[in-house]
């Protein structure tokens, strides 16, 4: 490809909203450009790059035995209700009404649309076990869409289902599919960790996340280097502290805290750790009031309080101060001693003894209270994990590292094919539901992580199987009679040996066109210049910055070697 024939869109600033270097450097380098707040038009440079990614993902789903199809990006309404997530999955869902007032959404996810086709067409034992997959646009009305492609409200993801007769097919197509991750994310040279994760609004009964290390990932991970144990920081639970579980109970007592509201107020002014302190959080669902106590030095997990009331994650929300006084109470010294909403005790709380919590009137806190005792409630885990805590399975410290969710994985088993009656008659004749699982990449999000993880002062670094183009020949001064001949002449032995290459023939300085080629992550440089006349150029790898000189059938050897 000749540059001046080439759409290249670079900048020397990007808008004041790119924050993190991905947004920043697909915008500079004419990958992309924003339509609208989380919408992005790809311009050739990036589709390039974003179809090799898809290429290696397909490659490696049909060598898993998966088959592709397209489905439809709107859904119908009624769907969504056999499956009961029409108003579950919250208003990240985009619904609109046709001219016949029939309602639809534009596809979030694809659960219903691939249940309804399998359970049209499948009916038999004898056509599963079966995966099927799909790269298309999906959309979710995200509240704030920020940080370029990690998170829009369009976005390119592949998603493929599995149908199996029974459990036990279940988990030899999930455990394929791992693999089958595993090789993607290899390929793509991605640097990330497989963890636990929570199943969301897609639901079902486990899950994995393949999350890709970086400094500005949405996620929290801890993992443990002992035993190998990982979660995101929804899933990740930690053995439980026994902390002041010994202790004789002693009288509960009120005790004056004059305007003293926070954990640590609290406990500099009664002269004790912040473990001591209980916090106690009010929020409110669509049906009731609930407290949460954690440790005072923990922090609450939402996920794991939605999970115990079975709710979706947008149903749960901080009472007001309002709202708390509503319930006999004070902001800054609610406690659960005679509380009458439902309470949630995270485990380590029910242990201790003798804890400090509010006493729900201002100004005042309770010490020496305990669990069963002086207030009732369930069980569970609620806190969120922190470096150090112990690992639930082998009790070393937990480690954490920020993470790009760039794949997830699930075990949905009947969830969905039991709601939209997608079954199959077994070996005994007897109709049963099939039994189902999801997989999904984020195709756009992993482009963005990668350019996270591969990218320098001067711009992206593209792994040479994933760049837009593998070579750029720059000449100096193409105008120059032995320059353009040389460079011509390496252009088309480079085109015969089918490399992706371009010709920077731009009428341009010459640092201008090596910022240009920087900036954009081209792997390999073959610049022309002064000893054009003697067959020579100087060959630079853009990673290492290394130069050499070199003749041309030296570069042309050298760069398919690389290649």
């Amino acid at each position: 490809m000749k540059a001046s024939k080439m759409l290249l869109g670079t900048l020397k600033e990007a808008p004041n909203e790119a924050i993190i270097d991905s947004h920043i450097l697909l915008i500079r380098a004419g990958m992309i450009r924003k339509l609208v707040a989380g919408v992005y038009n790809f311009l050739p440079l990036g589709l390039k790059v974003l179809h090799k990614i898809e290429n290696i993902i397909r490659e490696e789903m049909d060598a898993s035995g998966a088959q592709e199809i397209l489905s439809s990006a709107i859904q119908p309404k009624e769907l969504w209700e056999l499956s009961k997530r029409w108003e579950k999955y919250g208003p990240e869902l985009i619904r609109f009404k046709d001219r016949h007032d029939r309602e639809f959404c534009l596809g979030p996810t694809h659960e219903e649309i691939f249940t309804d086709l399998i359970k049209n067409e499948v009916k038999s034992y004898k056509m599963l076990p079966l995966n099927i997959y799909q790269i298309q646009t999906k959309y979710r009305d995200e509240l704030r869409p920020r940080f370029g492609l990690m998170r829009g409200r369009e976005f390119i993801m592949k998603d493929a289902y599995s149908f199996d007769k029974d459990d036990a097919g279940l988990e030899i197509s999930y455990r394929q599919m791992y693999e089958t991750y595993q090789r993607i994310f290899d390929r793509l040279q991605i640097h990330y960790k497989v963890v636990l994760a929570d199943t969301g609004s897609i639901g079902g009964s486990e899950s994995h996340q393949f999350m890709a290390l970086s400094e500005v990932g949405e996620s929290n991970i801890f993992y443990c280097d002992a035993c190998h144990y990982a979660a995101d920081e929804e899933k990740a639970e930690s053995k439980v502290d026994h902390y002041k579980e010994n202790e004789p109970e002693q009288p509960i007592q009120e005790v004056e805290t004059k305007n003293k509201k926070t954990i640590e107020e609290v406990s500099q002014y009664l002269h004790v750790s912040s473990k001591d302190v209980v916090k106690t959080m009010i929020y409110k669902t669509p049906e009731e009031f609930v407290a949460v106590l954690v440790r005072g030095d923990k922090e609450v997990n939402p996920i794991q309080v939605c999970n115990a009331l079975n709710i979706a994650e947008h149903e749960l929300q901080l009472a007001t101060n309002q709202e708390i006084q509503t319930l006999g109470s004070v902001e800054g010294f609610v406690g659960p001693v005679d509380l009458n909403i439902k309470i949630l005790v995270d485990q380590e709380v029910a242990l201790m003894k003798n804890i400090i919590v509010g006493a729900n009137q201002a100004d005042y806190h309770l010490i020496n209270v305990n669990f069963n005792r002086d207030f009732k409630g369930e069980v569970g885990c609620f806190r969120k994990c922190q470096d150090g805590d112990a690992c639930p399975i082998c009790g070393q410290p937990l480690k954490s590292q920020r993470g790009i969710e760039v794949g997830q994985i699930f075990k949905l088993r009947t969830k969905y094919s039991e709601s939209m009656g997608c079954t199959f008659l077994n070996e005994e004749g007897k109709s049963i539901p099939m039994v189902m699982g999801c997989y999904g990449i984020g195709v756009t999000r992993t482009l963005a992580a990668i350019v996270e993880q591969y990218h320098d002062e001067h711009g992206i670094i593209w792994p040479i199987h994933l760049a837009p183009y593998q070579v750029v020949i720059i000449p100096i001064n193409y105008a120059e009679e032995a320059q353009q001949q040389l460079a011509d002449e390496c252009y088309a032995l480079l085109k015969q040996h089918h490399v992706e290459v371009i010709l920077d023939d731009r009428n341009s300085k010459a640092g201008f066109k090596f910022k240009d080629w920087d900036l954009i992550g081209i792997p390999l440089q073959i610049i022309v210049g002064k000893k054009a006349s003697e067959g020579i150029v100087e060959f630079k790898q853009r990673k290492t910055q290394n130069k050499e000189e070199l003749s041309l059938q030296q570069v042309v050897e050298k760069i398919l070697n690389c290649i």
